[in-house]
């Protein structure tokens, strides 16, 4: 029954993964369409400066963030992160004279 319980879990894990990463991929090809229309209206209402260029710096500063977390590109907040940070505070609790 154990192994059915790990399956189950695995499976679960990796049905997240994919509606991340299926929900960046719909985050990603919004900013791409929207962004194509607001290069479009500014560059036939106001060619003479490229306001765009900040809506598409913000939101693709957003977009990058989204696609760090769901394809685990964190180079100094990894996988496992969290739990060796846990471990570190308990082992230093532990280790810590009763009376300071």
């Amino acid at each position: 029954m154990e192994k059915f319980n790990t399956d189950y879990e695995k499976y679960q894990r990796a049905k997240k993964q994919v509606n991340e990463i299926k929900g960046f991929y719909t985050h990603f090809a919004i900013y791409i369409l929207v962004m194509g229309f607001l290069i479009f209206i500014n560059l036939k209402y106001s060619p003479e400066y490229l306001w765009f260029l900040w809506t598409m710096l913000g939101w693709g500063i957003g977009v990058a963030s989204h696609a760090m977390k769901v394809f685990n590109w964190f180079p100094f907040l990894g996988k496992d992160w969290e739990q060796r940070k846990i471990k570190q505070f308990m082992d230093e609790e532990k280790n810590k004279p009763k009376y300071e």
